[in-house]
């Protein structure tokens, strides 16, 4: 007797908000726009005067305090801390989906954030009061591929982009992971876990000079631009070899 094959569903794009394409090519187009603006010497002065008020405004609790929080936008934990809630979830639904987004979201920040960064060639506002002691006018402007890479790799932030594309990851693992231990996430759990981090992480970069404003602008595009990638995917429908059947089961609609 044959076995009736299983029949998949059609693997069809899953919803985001603001749903349609028009948004994806707005972030992309403010992206190339910022870029080009600098490219052409442009919003320097914004820059410089965002810039200057947090160099004036910089006591030593607040200096430290931030310097703490930024710590939520640091790309290898929050790397680590996806792949381990990811792994733990496929173990408990014997499921190697919620591995999946994981490592496309690493795959993706890899060839985006870095390059995008080696490219524009940008150093920070404090390259002028510390290593490599630039002039304050030499810090502003892109492409400044005669200085060595570790001091020209400001441009965008990759706290910024790093800390909206990894907190929705956690967003999107976190709601199936505790739904396996029979728990419910209250959808504003959702929405603090993916709004509140990036808009502290944003804060606190340009805030203690580690970014230009619009560096951090830049990364928020981008980050936006990505999340909203990670989130078109249909994890739960996402052909995988028939060697993995045992271990292919959905975790964004389980239970």
């Amino acid at each position: 007797m044959r076995e009736t094959p299983t029949v998949r569903r059609k693997v069809q794009l899953r919803p985001v908000r603001p749903a349609g394409w028009w948004c994806d090519a707005l972030l992309l187009a403010a992206l190339v726009g910022i870029t080009v603006a600098l490219a052409a010497g442009q919003l320097f002065g914004l820059d410089r005067a965002v810039a200057d008020w947090a160099a004036d405004h910089r006591p030593p609790v607040a200096y430290w305090t931030a310097v703490v929080f930024n710590y939520l936008g640091q790309g290898t934990p929050l790397t680590l801390l996806a792949a381990g809630l990811g792994v733990l979830l496929a173990v408990r639904l014997r499921s190697v989906r919620p591995i999946l987004p994981p490592v496309v979201a690493f795959v993706l920040t890899t060839f985006t954030i870095g390059p995008l960064k080696v490219w524009t060639a940008r150093p920070a506002p404090s390259a002028s009061v510390k290593e490599p002691f630039l002039p304050a006018e030499q810090t502003l402007p892109l492409f400044q591929d005669d200085l060595p890479l570790r001091f020209a790799q400001s441009y965008p932030s990759g706290h910024v982009a790093n800390a909206i594309v990894w907190y929705g990851v956690l967003a999107l693992l976190l709601a199936p992971l505790l739904r396996s231990f029979g728990r419910s996430v209250p959808p504003r759990l959702v929405t603090v876990v993916r709004v509140v981090p990036p808009v502290v992480v944003m804060f606190t970069t340009t805030y203690l000079g580690w970014h230009w404003i619009t560096d951090s602008v830049a990364g928020l595009l981008l980050g936006l631009l990505l999340d909203r990638i990670l989130h078109r995917v249909p994890w739960d429908d996402v052909p995988l070899p028939g060697r993995l059947r045992n271990w292919d089961r959905p975790f964004i609609s389980y239970p």
